[in-house]
């Protein structure tokens, strides 16, 4: 009898293990319809980037004020986030809480320098005179550039939100899940960013 209660109880569980499985699934399966409609408006700021990027008005154009050195560098932090981010995943995979915490940390680190570095980027052209009112391709430039520094911006306070409930509650089911969204769009964020690097800054400066 106690056998038979025992393996209703491990029937249960693994029902309700699996219905957490398939809503983790659907989370992250919405969340993919996300991305996609973001994809959308960064679509969209890149086309009107490339209607606007010859319309310097009389003020720089990108071969002028870009300084393709520091972009590099810029691009390495958040290339490097995306590896140090994977590594987090591979973590928990296997699951080892403080494996997640340490390189969770690390990627935000990364993150946290490529912001840092787009502000004083942002900051050195507005204080030349070169602000997004100049002209109709320094307003598409900080529009594109911008939209994707507030995107990574949200990535680092959700990663923040994230090292926080992992270290209070551990790898639970739904942590896992969330780590995993978080995960489709830090590496959509490193995908958009090579764009932006090959469209604007690349193109800009050949």
């Amino acid at each position: 009898m106690s056998n038979l209660v025992f393996d209703s109880a491990k029937g249960h569980d693994h029902a309700h293990d699996h219905g957490h499985h398939d809503a983790g699934e659907m989370k992250i399966f919405g969340f993919w319809l996300y991305l996609m409609t973001d994809c959308i408006l960064f679509a969209s700021i890149f086309a009107a980037y490339a209607v606007l990027v010859n319309n310097v008005a009389g003020g720089p154009s990108g071969h002028d004020i870009f300084e393709l050195p520091y972009v590099l560098g810029e691009t390495a932090c958040l290339l490097l986030s995306s590896i140090t981010y994977g590594f987090a995943m591979l973590a928990m995979h296997r699951g080892n809480k403080s494996g997640v915490l340490g390189w969770l940390f690390v990627t935000f680190l990364f993150g946290l320098g490529f912001i840092g570095m787009e502000i004083n980027e942002f900051h050195t052209l507005i204080s030349e005179g070169y602000g997004p009112n100049r002209s109709g391709f320094l307003s598409a430039f900080f529009t594109l550039v911008g939209t994707h520094g507030l995107h990574v911006t949200s990535g680092l306070i959700w990663m923040a939100v994230m090292m926080y409930q992992v270290s209070k509650n551990g790898l639970t089911p739904s942590n896992q899940t969330r780590l995993s969204m978080l995960s489709l769009f830090w590496h959509f964020l490193d995908v958009v960013w090579i764009c932006v690097f090959t469209v604007v800054y690349l193109m800009g400066t050949i």
